[in-house]
């Protein structure tokens, strides 16, 4: 079927690039996709991680990120640009 594009192949188009996760819980992390698996279990270089009420930013070189606790992912997202932001 033409225009078809699976979930997987999304994902490995987008390495190489800004992905913006949001995790189960309290925690969204931003980095650049190094490599996924199966699993979506992800290698993420350059990561931003926020986490609680608050959105502390804890700035990391590498991650390794299970795909179990991802609940959504945003191709080149950035939860810091304007149009991100609550309303």
């Amino acid at each position: 079927m033409a225009g078809r594009l699976l979930p997987l192949e999304l994902i490995d188009k987008c390495i190489g690039s800004r992905i913006w996760v949001i995790m189960k819980g309290d925690k969204e992390v931003v980095g650049t996709l190094r490599g996924f698996d199966e699993f979506v279990n992800m290698v993420l270089d350059d990561v931003t991680e926020y986490s609680g009420a608050k959105r502390e930013k804890t700035k990391l070189d590498q991650i390794l990120l299970n795909g179990n606790n991802v609940a959504m992912m945003v191709p080149g997202g950035d939860p810091e640009a304007p149009e991100s932001q609550p309303r």
